[in-house]
């Protein structure tokens, strides 16, 4: 299910939690700063599952919060790495899972800290970044919403 959900106007801006975002085929989250940027073929939304973030936390003694992978759809009890050549539903919206959405420098400078460097951080992501996908219809996704595999 849908576990929380972030957008963020522009790439250097804080990501913002919001209940229900309307995401349109071969552009995205509307009002996300990645909207049409990826074209039709994508991928142009980002998942990551709630049960990483939290084994991140438990595994480095750390305390990152949802909107910290800066993905933006966090999941739970959906095994995103399985999706990749799949498509999926939530709601009434299809997606089609591209590729793992594996970290980057980026992320590995905005979450290390004294404990960690962003070699590390980067390392401990490593297949559990998440997900890439197209959205390949129009339509609305809530927070609470299913998964379901086509």
């Amino acid at each position: 299910m849908i576990q929380a959900i972030f957008v963020a106007k522009k790439s250097k801006l804080s990501q913002v939690g919001i209940d229900a975002v309307k995401v349109d085929a071969g552009k995205g989250i509307v009002g996300d700063r990645y909207y049409g940027k990826k074209g039709d073929d994508g991928p142009n939304i980002t998942f990551v599952e709630s049960e990483e973030i939290v084994a991140f936390n438990a595994n480095f003694g750390q305390s990152i919060a949802l909107a910290d992978t800066r993905r933006n759809i966090v999941t739970q009890g959906v095994r995103l790495n399985q999706l990749v050549g799949k498509e999926f539903t939530i709601g009434d919206v299809r997606f089609y899972g591209v590729d793992l959405c594996e970290p980057c420098a980026s992320l590995g400078r905005s979450l290390a800290n004294g404990s960690l460097t962003p070699p590390q951080v980067v390392k401990a992501w490593l297949h559990r970044g998440g997900l890439r996908a197209n959205v390949l219809s129009t339509g609305i996704v809530r927070e609470g919403m299913p998964f379901k595999v086509l």
